[in-house]
């Protein structure tokens, strides 16, 4: 079956298929443009359209998906998380997308060490599952909080402590498969397949046994020694009689073409129950290279090795240019330290150094982690991609590999970033190859052919994790000779003769430098209104900007495995890939694309998918390379909605700053007709307000008006840099003004004098967050205008309020790209805390001595950090950590008609469990109005900006704001 055969010819055939497949599965059946865009690409550089997806429930509904594609000629690909980085998990034909339904853990026996696994259940969520009984799976892919184990098993992956563990394919013992024929077949050792597998179910593919056995000499000898990690091709030689007929082994890294694995059985290992890492420094990542064979002796847990054009701006780590982390493991801490320190002192290194807290290893394996994320961007931001991503050579020839890869990087002019695991001479990198231009493509597949030669030439294996996909299979015969490939082919045949599974995959495959992803985008710059100043500079490139996203999908973590991280909180909600990061993106650059999503920038699809998109900005500091998609959100909408009719709450809460002040001479009759509940339920109707929503009500008093009258009876003299500007914002100004006169306190107690901007302000949010850039460009340049003044003195700015924070940081100076004094302004912006620090840092503070719980902004989490607020909270006794993630309220998104659902969701993800889990003396901080507002009106605790808690501390307590009136 041809690969082109993915494309069904009319409407017509379209129509049987899905009728057929409604009728014959039980699980979600989806022709729809939206689902099909989501899956056509990987983590790869490639692309292929699917006809449909289907989201099977169990092995029956397999069974029955791939009977109706076999009987309409329709190809079928498995995937699970779609963090492949080869090509095998794009869409052709009808994908089966196993992250829906089949994702549990259906059994596990501690006492074998084994567990019983469905191919969508997430890896952590399985090392989550068998922790109890201090047990893992030893592979462990830098992925490993959303990559599922059908997707390992298809790619045989591998991760960091594969030195200790092995390969995927070393730790699994049965599979259940369902071939595109629709034989089920249990596949272990033996050709009469494992102990106790149902009789009904074969062991091997019909004509398999013969094959291998015509073929013992070539599989003998047609494969590399010395390559732990060995990963390209199929892996028939795991068939000898020596090796024991392997059959799940061999199955192990097939990518797809062979069967569709329906459930796994796999081997469990003892966890350390303490860890240490020992980090030792080179001059370069090739002396690296060469000690780390020599590591192996002392049986580490893992030996990873990155350079300092990776690591970048991280600080903490010993001296060198380059760097190994050793990770030891023992039954103490204190054995773990000594195995560690033991390798310190064994190590030939410029330095080392021994960190054994909890704390301190998560973060330098962060950096190790996400480094498939940020490799893809060079030191000076040029795009890098995957192409060359994870060859092997062995352990002993890494130093010399990696001196000829530099080499023939140079003689190209390209320029890339090793890492990866050095004690099994695997080698991940990101290149900077011009993939949008034909010269470019011609010179990507120039530099493959070579590079696959030197790879061979030091004994080593294209791929060592990640498989061959489309990016490398048409280069195995360079590995294996045109005979042993030829085999390949055949044995694809014997399990799949109609050739429907994952086409152009390892055997006959696609050219290299087919199908690849940036060929569809335009190739001139899209017209946009944001800068995108690290996506194309001048102008903005909002093309460059749809493709920072790799596919890494970080974006999907959820549950556990997550930690504080605030992406993505609509994700972590709803478990749907339209409504993650990635997903959105993806729509992005189909909508650019207009193969599959039409339409541009009227797209519905996309409009759905970024509707419940809460502009967190969270992705703009969790996504390894920085998508930032609450930009992307105002973007579209702005171009959307054009010319034409917006939803009512783009008028109501879009410009709620006019709307306030418009309001606040008659603060006290809105609020006494706010509590009338047919007055209000119309008010909320008419602005698209969810019903279940509680207005907050009007200050009597603005901020700003209590701070004039109050500034008018102070007659101190402040020095420059003892004074700030503290910004009436929106929220603050006729919200919640305890917050400010809280704030205006702390600050004088301090001895820091206080500005006020001469006349109105605002930080242009709610139009940004709404799509209407034009009036938001309108807002801050009248702005700018009035504080230019202010900005000549050099004094910082306090905004109390995170998200205007945010605002003023980010979105002010990439909608003005124009106006110099927006760059100036973002930069003057500080916290709270940080104003603190910067003009009084000899202040102490009230010593209160208490717990704290709650929420970090996320906005403050994703653009402002919140290091000068811990500090503050540290030398005042607020002990304890604030929780991660979104409030779900997100300023008008949690009030939108639609959104209420999704909104508590969010709050339930880990804001309301933290507040709830605190006792009731615990002080409840919440710096941002909606973390607020969430708080009472969904759990009824009050929750305090630190300046008020501050505040009450030095005996300058405000009283309460004016609440939420119930209605």
């Amino acid at each position: 079956m041809a690969e082109q055969r993915g494309a069904v010819r009319s409407r017509r055939e379209t129509g049987e298929l899905v009728r057929a497949l409604t009728r014959a599965v039980r699980g979600e059946v989806d022709f729809s443009a939206a689902a099909r865009a989501l899956m056509t690409m990987d983590a790869s550089n490639y692309r292929r359209v699917p006809v449909g997806v289907v989201a099977p429930r169990d092995a029956a509904d397999v069974a029955a998906a791939l009977e109706v594609c076999r009987t309409h000629g329709v190809p079928v690909v498995p995937r699970g998380a779609g963090t492949s980085i080869a090509g095998q998990a794009t869409g052709i034909g009808v994908v089966l997308d196993f992250t829906r339904h089949m994702n549990a853990v259906v059994e596990v026996d501690a006492e074998a060490r084994t567990a019983v696994v469905q191919p969508g259940v997430v890896l952590d969520t399985l090392r989550d599952a068998v922790r109890p009984n201090g047990l893992t799976f030893g592979p462990d892919p830098s992925t490993h909080s959303r990559c599922t184990l059908g997707g390992m098993i298809g790619n045989n992956s591998c991760g960091a402590h594969s030195v200790a563990w092995g390969t995927t394919a070393d730790n699994v013992r049965a599979l259940s498969v369902v071939t595109y024929g629709g034989a089920e077949l249990r596949l272990g050792q033996g050709w009469e397949g494992p102990p106790g597998a149902p009789r009904a179910r074969g062991a091997a593919p019909t004509g398999l046994r013969e094959l291998v056995d015509r073929n013992l000499a070539l599989l003998r000898t047609g494969y590399p020694e010395g390559l732990p990690r060995r990963i390209s091709g199929y892996a028939l030689d795991a068939l000898l009689p020596e090796k024991g007929v392997d059959l799940a082994r061999s199955f192990c890294g097939s990518e797809g073409t062979l069967g569709v694995l329906t459930e796994a059985s796999v081997r469990l290992v003892d966890a350390p129950r303490a860890r240490a890492l020992a980090v030792l420094g080179y001059p370069d990542e090739s002396a690296a290279a060469d000690a780390a064979a020599g590591l192996l002796t002392h049986r580490p847990l893992t030996v990873e090795g990155m350079a300092e054009d990776l690591v970048r701006g991280e600080r903490g780590l010993p001296r060198g240019g380059a760097w190994l982390f050793v990770e030891t493991g023992g039954d103490t801490a204190a054995e773990a330290r000594a195995r560690a320190e033991d390798i310190v002192r064994a190590a030939d290194a410029l330095d080392g150094a021994v960190v054994d807290d909890p704390a301190g290893m998560r973060a330098l394996w962060r950096v190790r982690e996400d480094a498939a994320g940020t490799a893809t961007r060079t030191a000076d931001g040029a795009e890098a991609w995957p192409g060359w991503e994870d060859c092997a050579v062995p352990p002993a020839r890494l130093g010399a590999y990696l001196r000829d890869f530099r080499a023939l990087l140079a003689a190209h002019g390209l320029r890339g970033t090793p890492y990866g695991h050095f004690g099994d001479g695997c080698i991940h990198v990101r290149i900077d190859f011009d993939l949008m231009s034909d010269g470019g493509v011609r010179a990507f597949r120039h530099f493959s052919q070579e590079v696959a030669d030197l790879v061979v030439a030091h004994g080593g294996s294209l791929s060592g994790e990640h498989g061959d996909g489309q990016a490398r299979a048409e280069l195995l015969p360079k590995m294996y000779g045109d005979e042993l490939v030829a085999l390949f082919g055949r044995v694809k045949d014997v399990w799949d003769p109609a050739g429907g599974m994952n086409p152009g995959m390892l055997a006959r495959p696609s050219r290299l430098d087919a199908n690849l992803r940036f060929s569809v985008l335009p190739r001139e710059r899209v017209e946009v209104a944001f800068g995108y100043p690290h996506d194309g500079g001048d102008g903005g490139d909002f093309s460059a900007a749809v493709r920072r996203c790799v596919g890494v999908a970080k974006c999907r973590v959820a549950g556990p495995s997550s930690g504080p991280d605030v992406m993505c909180p609509s994700f972590r909600a709803t478990g749907e890939e339209q409504h993650s990061t990635r997903g959105r993106a993806r729509l992005l650059h189909e909508m650019l694309a207009g193969e599959v999503v039409h339409g541009r920038w009227r797209s519905h699809e996309v409009r759905d998918a970024l509707d419940l998109c809460l502009s967190c900005k969270g992705c703009r500091s969790d996504c390894p390379v920085g998508v930032d998609m609450a930009t992307y959100k105002a973007e579209f909408l702005h171009h959307h909605y054009a010319h034409r009719v917006r939803p009512a709450s783009h008028y109501a809460m879009g410009r709620l700053p006019e709307w306030l002040r418009a309001a606040a001479p008659y603060a006290r009759l809105v609020n006494a007709l706010a509590r009338v509940r047919p007055l209000a339920a119309l008010a909320k109707r008419l602005g698209g307000i969810a019903p279940e929503r509680a207005l907050p009500l009007l200050a009597p008093q603005t901020f700003r008006s209590w701070l004039g009258d109050h500034l008018a009876t102070r007659t101190e003299v402040f020095t420059r840099s003892r004074t700030a500007v503290l910004w009436p914002d929106t929220f603050t100004d006729h919200l919640s003004p305890s917050v400010g006169r809280a704030a205006v306190n702390v600050m004088e107690s301090a001895g820091i004098g206080i500005a006020l901007p001469p006349g109105r302000v605002c930080c242009g949010l709610t139009y940004v967050s709404t799509g209407q850039l034009d009036r938001a460009r309108t807002v801050m340049r009248r702005t700018l205008d009035t504080v230019e003044p202010l900005l000549d003195l050099g004094v910082p700015v306090v905004v109390l309020e995170p998200s205007c924070a945010a605002a003023l940081k980010t979105d002010l100076p990439e909608l003005l790209t124009d106006d110099p004094r927006a760059a100036r302004l973002a930069a003057s912006v500080r916290t709270f805390a940080q104003a603190l620090e910067e003009c009084a840092p000899d202040w102490e503070p009230p010593r209160l001595n208490r717990p704290v719980a709650g929420q970090t902004h996320c906005h403050q989490h994703a653009v402002l950090g919140d290091e000068a607020e811990r500090r503050l909270r540290e030398r005042a006794g607020l002990e304890g950590e604030l929780s991660g993630g979104c409030c779900g309220l997100a300023g008008n998104f949690g009030f939108e008609k639609g959104h209420y659902e999704v909104s508590v969701a969010c709050a339930e993800d880990q804001l309301l469990p933290a507040v709830r889990a605190a006792a009731q003396s615990t002080e409840i901080l919440a710096d941002g109005f909606s973390c607020r507002t969430q708080l009472e009106q969904l759990e009824g605790r009050r929750g305090r900006h630190l300046a008020e808690v501050l505040a009450e501390g030095l005996g300058r307590g405000l009283g309460e704001g004016p609440g939420i009136t119930r209605s």
